[in-house]
This record gives structure tokens, C-alpha cells and sequence, in this order.
């Protein structure tokens, strides 16, 4: 049955929310986003995320048979677990898919159980932080400290010291009373790249290739936030590299999910580095990435709403997916002091009405007032996209338009879609 023009029920109230319903919208859907935000058309602030009776009721008085799920947290929660046996279909994974994401441990073993290229990693509880802290010092320092559970994007540690590896487990114990587990990973050198694809867990139809910005400042430094922008496709991302990626992370990952026989039908992300080794896989996420999503649904000439359907009908395999030709670039901005706590929220947005046609600003973290004035309402406020037929034209008109939108204290990383590229990978294969 065609959902063009029936009722579609979106959960997730951010900017990759906003670019799922711009886009679904696009081919067709009526979509209701529950909670939403403010600069999200039919926003249902009054339900949240995990009332899943709350969203039953909804989709049943609304008539919608489907529902979208956009952030990790109702999933790994059992959104699709509630709903299995009604008739309303939900597009994400159950419980025990979710885990890929929801559980860095269960995910590192799983990786290993089915031979998916991946960092050596060793396992420790936070009642054995002294014998964390001396893996940490046996390997100088040079460790990826990763809590177990989900932590926003905000849970990974990069650490190229001692020092710093100690600061990291530090703040681990600070923010994580009780009991808790954690990875210690070697850390991996080489450019990193966001794999994001539809699956039914038996075919995959691949978004294009896209790059992150996590770190806060400029020239990938400071600390890990949500991610401050992003680009698609990626210039140096060719057939050999999508090859490798392919047989060594992609193909083992499917034949993993079948093997272990649990349901997944929706977004699966890869996030991979390319080290002189052959790719090597950091993490999945078991939806769309924020802010990759911001910039690949722009690129999506496909219908979402179709490769949707057809996941959920078991016929992904007849899907070609189409990209729209030159690239996207999305640039966050922030409320000054993101990511740390305790930032101020609540200022006045400007500017948007300014912005040329051809931007789109995806809300992430907006709210208006009785009157109607649009205020920042969180870290990650708004994400501006731009087009163009080389990578450097979309970089340079989003940053050209995001001087129009002020707020107080705002802050984007002036450097997105700008590292060098890299002349050697795989060097050790070739």
C-alpha cells in the first residue's frame, strides 16, 4: 500500500528531524513530528519520544500506519518491540538491533564475532579504573576512551597523551555514578567517513558517502560535541575505497545481523577510518546520523518514502537509489559554551527571513513565544545547507548566508568541508 499522502507519524524533535520531514514531506507523506520544534511544520510538542502508548494513540486517531523513527533513544527503548503484532508499522530496529548502537561493548563483540574490520579494544567495569588507567599508560596514551551506553555522540574520548587519557576516565567516573562499563580502543589514524544505507538486515542501498565534523574548534580540535557539520559526497571516497568498505565492514555486518536473526529494518550508519591498513569500523548507529542527515536527504534524488516502504515490504532489492548531481555542505550553529553545561538559551533569532532561496536551515533546537519570536532553545540551534556543482562552492555559500543569522553568543566552526585531502590511503594495500 502506497503511504503517498497518508498520515506518517516522525519521532525526534532536532535538525535531522526537520531535514526527515522536509524530505518526506517532498515525496509525499503528510508527516506529524512528535515532539518537534518550533521550526518544524506539524510539530506535537505535547508527546514525548518514549510515551509509547501517547504515540499510539496519536497514530490511531490520526489514521497512520507508520512510524519514522528519527533519534536513538526510542529505540533502543523498544519502540518497534510495542508496536509489533499492530498495524502500525515502525521503521527502525527492535531492541536487540538497537544494541549495535546502544551498547559499545555488545557492538565491539559483535563485530568481532562476524569478522568485521574493526581497532583492538579491551573491556573494563568502572570498579577497575586503575587497571584501565595502566592500559592506558602501556599504550602512551594513544587510546579511544568510549562509555558503554548511549551518551548523544558526546561518550567518545580521543586521547593522545597519558594525561589526557587519565582526564578522560576522570570525567567518566564524574559523570557515571553507579556502576558502568567501558572500552578502551588503540587509537587509529586516517580520514574519517560517514556509510549511512537503508536495510531489510538481508540488502543494504547506500546514501552517499558523507564526513562528520565532531570536535568543536576549528582544525579538529577541543572536545567531541553532536557534530558541527557535515558534507556529501566525499571528493576522495572512490570505488576502491567503497570496495574495501564493502567486503570488510558492510558485507560481514549483514551477514552478522542474519546470523544472529534479529529484526532490523531501517538506517544503519557506519562511522569508518581509512588508516594505511584498510578501513576500519568506529561505531554504528542504528539511524541517521545528525548532521549527515542534514546534507545526504538534500542529496537524495530517490524517494525516502519509497525505499521506506520497500524495506518494510521485503523488496528493497528492486530500489536504485539516486543521488542529485554536485555537493551539499551543513554548518551547526551553536549556542556559545556548547557542549559543555550550563550554556544560556532563550535569545532571539534573526536573519532567517534574509537567507537566499537556495539555503535550507533545518531547525534543531528552536522555540517561539506566545507572540511568535523564534528563540534558541538548546546547543545545536539551527544547521544551514548549501548547494553547489564543486564541494567548494557549497562550502562557500553556506558560509557567504550564515552571516545573515545572529543570535547571542552564536558560534559555527569556520572550517567545514575544508580539510586537505588525503593523497595516501590504504598505502599498505596497494
Amino acid at each position: 500500500m502506497s503511504l503517498s499522502n497518508k498520515p506518517i507519524v516522525l519521532l525526534g524533535g532536532g535538525a535531522r528531524e526537520h531535514a526527515l520531514a522536509w524530505k518526506l514531506t517532498r515525496d509525499g507523506a503528510t508527516v506529524h513530528v512528535l515532539p518537534g520544534n518550533a521550526g518544524i511544520p506539524n510539530s506535537h510538542p505535547e508527546i514525548g519520544i518514549l510515551d509509547f502508548p501517547a504515540i499510539k494513540g496519536f497514530c490511531e486517531a490520526r489514521g497512520a500506519k507508520l512510524v519514522v523513527v528519527g533519534p536513538e533513544a526510542p529505540l533502543a527503548a523498544g519502540v518497534t518491540d510495542f508496536f509489533a503484532g499492530s498495524d502500525i508499522r515502525v521503521f527502525g530496529p527492535g531492541r536487540a538491533g538497537a544494541t549495535l548502537e546502544s551498547s559499545k561493548v555488545w557492538s565491539k563483540n559483535f563485530m568481532r564475532r562476524h569478522g568485521v574490520a574493526t581497532a583492538l579494544s579491551w573491556q573494563f567495569r568502572s570498579d577497575k579504573l586503575d587497571e584501565a588507567r595502566a592500559k592506558a599508560a602501556e599504550l602512551n596514551g594513544q587510546v579511544v576512551v568510549k562509555f558503554d551506553g548511549l551518551a548523544a555522540g558526546k561518550g567518545v574520548y580521543v586521547c593522545s597523551s597519558v594525561e589526557e587519557a587519565n582526564t578522560a576516565l576522570d570525567d567518566l567516573e564524574a559523570h557515571h555514578s553507579g556502576w558502568f562499563s567501558f572500552l578502551l580502543e588503540e587509537k587509529l589514524s586516517g580520514p574519517e567517513i560517514s556509510i549511512i544505507g537503508v536495510t531489510d538486515g538481508n540488502r543494504v542501498r547506500l546514501l552517499a558517502p558523507s564526513q562528520d565534523h565532531k570536535q568543536l574548534l576549528a582544525g579538529d580540535q577541543g572536545p567531541n560535541t553532536g557534530g558541527m557539520g557535515a558534507y556529501c559526497p566525499v571528493p576522495f571516497a572512490d570505488d576502491n575505497i567503497l570496495a574495501a568498505i564493502r567486503t570488510e565492514i558492510i558485507d560481514p555486518t549483514l551477514e552478522g545481523i542474519q546470523t544472529e536473526q534479529f529484526e532490523f529494518k531501517g538506517f544503519l550508519y557506519f562511522g569508518i577510518m581509512l588508516t594505511p591498513q584498510g578501513p576500519k569500523l568506529l561505531e554504528y548507529n542504528v539511524r541517521l546520523g545528525d548532521p549527515e542527515a542534514e546534507v545526504l536527504l538534500p542529496a537524495l534524488e530517490s524517494s525516502l518514502l519509497e525505499l521506506i516502504e520497500a524495506t518494510l515490504d521485503g523488496t528493497l532489492a528492486r530500489c536504485v537509489v539516486r543521488q542529485r548531481p554536485g555537493y551539499y555542505a551543513g554548518v551547526v550553529l551553536a549556542s556559545g559554551g556548547y557542549p559543555a553545561s550550563g550554556f544560556s538559551t532563550g535569545f532571539p533569532i534573526t536573519g532567517l527571513d534574509q537567507l537566499h532561496p537556495t539555503i535550507l536551515a533545518f531547525h534543531g533546537a528552536t522555540k517561539r513565544t506566545e507572540t511568535g519570536e523564534l528563540l534558541t532553545n538548546g546547543g545545536r540551534v539551527l544547521v544551514l545547507v548549501g548547494h553547489g556543482m564543486e564541494l567548494e562552492d557549497a562550502v562557500q555559500h553556506v558560509y557567504r548566508e550564515a552571516k545573515n543569522v545572529n543570535f547571542q553568543d552564536v558560534y559555527m566552526r569556520t572550517d567545514i568541508g575544508q580539510r586537505p585531502e588525503p593523497t595516501r590511503i590504504f598505502s599498505e594495500l596497494r
